[in-house]
């Protein structure tokens, strides 16, 4: 008897829970599949008072960390809920694999603590739940540190063990940009796999639904120095999609280097990221876009033959471009995605969109294929993101650290009216093998039938790396669109760096216009 009982110890301990428990992947395809053949029906929204909360109130209620689940077990990844509210509409279904099966997690008030006594009398005993956040020891032994947020539609944020919450993941984007307007597929629900004590990852299970599809998502999740989210996704359309978005990234920019700081901000810059990066296998090509806050949205489709990757990064990590103590921009995060497997041409799709302030998400990122999704064709990707620091693509080529941008004719831009000074900086990479005076052609090219007046190349003592200067004019009306690279010889030095500056902006000098 004493055998059979180490026999099973063994079993549970070394065999995945979700294997033990019978419940797998396969489970939720087949209920996203089922539901994508039946009408869609809307979540049930919270009560009236919830939706209304303000925002002091609704953050007034904190789930308290003593009440995480697995926490008794002293289990490396522990779990803490949300209660939704205000922009957490409607509750999310919520389970808990273990070997005996499924187990449904319902909301608990005494597991919150209320800030205020009136509202915690108003909050109904089964308000539900919107979300939930992980912890994981990621630096020290005994510390719990929240790593990951899934709440909101399809949203989930993550960081690495040096950041702080910046940028956000979705589990899809649909018709984001487009006239019609934006749909939001949401998680209505989720299946948590109950991972060992000393576990370093774990698989969490997510059913997508919106009007025009259903979904099925598994995630593996490795938190660390970067936090990798290894995603596996079938998607089942009820309905012809004009715009699919595939691993979508959003995240804000405000002002930046390569923009005027508007009236009144004291700090240098202000955004959570400050460029796209993109690599595409087939070319081997790596591009790198500034980020902007346009007048008016402002999209991009980038063609890819066979892309590896993508991602919105914060490469500018300088607590001295920021200097805020309490945003710590410089700690934000950078997210990419890496595909697995063979994707079909296709397009990364780039949306930038006006803000007044910071506290809108402006910036949205996607892969949409290149044929339609339709019922008929049913969607199977697998792909990983990663939340850490800014070196997670791997990129081989120098980089583009700094991108300026001023009025051509004045003092330190040139003489030449209704033209702009460009400046952007590369270091790293290949660059880094060269001697300072090497020869460094640049590459430039004006595009939308610009006008490049002149460009050189120096080195830049200050960060070993070189500069490109650039003085360039757009037609008459236009935007000013430049791409551009450095190499030696033959040989290609950097990514491409390429530039798009809408028409109503405001970096000429009144006047000049």
């Amino acid at each position: 008897m004493m055998k059979l009982f180490s026999t099973l110890v063994v079993l549970f301990l070394f065999f995945p829970m979700h294997a033990v428990a019978g419940f797998t992947f396969e489970n939720v395809i087949q209920k996203a599949k089922v539901l994508a053949k039946a009408p869609y029906q809307a979540p049930q929204p919270v009560t009236k008072f919830m939706r209304e909360i303000s925002y002091d109130d609704f953050q007034g209620i904190r789930f308290n960390p003593d009440r995480s689940l697995w926490r008794k077990n002293q289990s490396n990844f522990q779990v803490m809920f949300l209660v939704p509210g205000l922009q957490y509409t409607h509750p999310v279904t919520l389970n808990v694999i273990e070997a005996e099966g499924p187990r449904a997690l319902s909301f608990r008030k005494d597991d919150f603590a209320f800030a205020d006594p009136e509202v915690e009398k108003r909050v109904p005993a089964d308000v539900g739940l919107a979300g939930f956040k992980l912890t994981f020891p990621l630096n020290q032994k005994n510390e719990q540190n929240q790593f990951l947020v899934f709440a909101g539609a399809s949203y989930f944020r993550g960081v690495g063990k040096e950041n702080v919450f910046g940028l956000s993941g979705r589990g899809l984007a649909i018709d984001t940009g487009l006239p019609s307007g934006e749909e939001f597929p949401t998680f209505r629900e989720f299946w948590l796999v109950r991972p060992s004590p000393d576990a370093k990852d774990m698989v969490i299970y997510g059913l997508l639904d919106s009007t025009s599809l259903s979904g099925a998502y598994q995630f593996t999740i490795f938190p660390g120095n970067p936090t990798k989210i290894k995603v596996k996704t079938q998607l089942f359309p009820r309905k012809d999609i004009q715009l699919l978005g595939v691993a979508p990234l959003t995240s804000m920019f405000f002002y930046g280097e390569n923009t005027p700081r508007p009236t009144g901000e004291w700090r240098r810059e202000v955004h959570d990221s400050d460029g796209l990066q993109i690599h595409d296998g087939f070319s081997d090509e790596w591009i790198w876009r500034p980020l902007l806050n346009p007048g008016t949205l402002e999209m991009d489709y980038f063609s890819t033959r066979k892309i590896q990757g993508f991602g919105l990064l914060q490469r500018d990590g300088k607590f001295s471009n920021y200097e805020d103590l309490g945003a710590r921009y410089d700690k934000r995060p950078n997210a990419w995605v890496e595909a697995q497997g063979e994707w079909e041409q296709g397009n990364v799709v780039f949306v930038q969109l006006p803000t007044a302030d910071e506290t809108n998400d402006n910036i949205v990122a996607f892969w949409t294929p290149k044929a339609p999704a339709t019922p008929k064709t049913p969607l199977s990707l697998a792909y990983d993101v990663s939340f850490g620091n800014a070196d997670i693509p791997q990129n081989p080529m120098g980089t583009v650290v700094n991108t300026f941008i001023g009025d051509g004719n004045r003092i330190g831009g040139g003489k030449a009216p209704h033209a702009y000074r460009v400046i952007v900086d590369f270091v790293g990479g290949r660059l880094s093998k060269l001697a300072s005076n090497a020869p460094i052609n640049g590459q430039v090219v004006a595009l939308d039938d610009g006008e490049i007046l002149e460009h050189f190349v120096e080195y830049h003592e200050q960060m070993k790396g070189w500069r490109l200067s650039i003085l360039a004019k757009p037609s008459p009306r236009h935007q000013l669109h430049l791409r551009a690279f450095l190499s030696n010889e033959k040989t290609t030095l950097t990514e491409t760096w390429t530039y798009r500056l809408p028409a109503n902006n405001n970096v000429l000098a009144e006047g000049t216009e």
